[in-house]
């Protein structure tokens, strides 16, 4: 007998006949929104994504994983710059504007870091990225980027993702 309940959940092999349930299992693992930036041919190229993470301090390396089915994919993979910026909870609908349209932020007076890319403001962090390596990762690839500069805030609550949904997590 067992002193702690375990709660349901079902078991499952992965296979090509159930990706919906492993989307939805990854889904169950918390993560912030980010907007990832890049210069392109007809303005500014975005896409949103939940896939980013620090890798290291020394040198100061990001990693985010795009999909190589996405209609944007083509602009990061050309990119030799890129900035992911940290989304606050009250820029969600900047998120979803972005997530319908690649060119959103096209009309936003954004300005240009050094390196041309566009630049998005009142982020919680943006990171300025050189692309240093891509890995083939399944229908994705990882995008290792090295960190020129790095801008944060200290005030407002991250814009965060679970479930399929986006919402507010309030620290203390």
């Amino acid at each position: 007998m067992s002193l702690h309940p375990r709660a349901s959940s079902d078991v499952f092999v992965p296979d090509e006949s159930n990706t919906r349930l492993l989307r939805d299992a990854f889904g169950r693992f918390a993560t912030g929104v980010t907007i990832v930036t890049a210069a392109a041919e007809n303005g500014v190229a975005a896409i949103t994504a939940n896939s980013f993470s620090s890798v290291s301090l020394s040198p100061p390396l990001v990693l985010w994983s795009p999909d190589k089915k996405s209609r944007r994919f083509s602009y990061f993979e050309a990119a030799t710059h890129y900035s992911v910026h940290v989304l606050s909870a009250d820029q969600d609908d900047l998120c979803w504007a972005v997530a319908k349209d690649v060119y959103a932020l096209n009309d936003r007076g954004l300005h240009l870091n050094a390196e041309g890319v566009p630049v998005l403001e009142n982020c919680l962090a943006r990171f300025e990225c050189t692309k240093t390596a891509v890995y083939e990762g399944g229908d994705h690839v990882i995008m290792l980027g090295q960190v020129n500069r790095a801008q944060m805030r200290e005030e407002g609550d991250p814009l965060a993702f679970f479930k399929g949904q986006m919402g507010r997590f309030t620290t203390r």
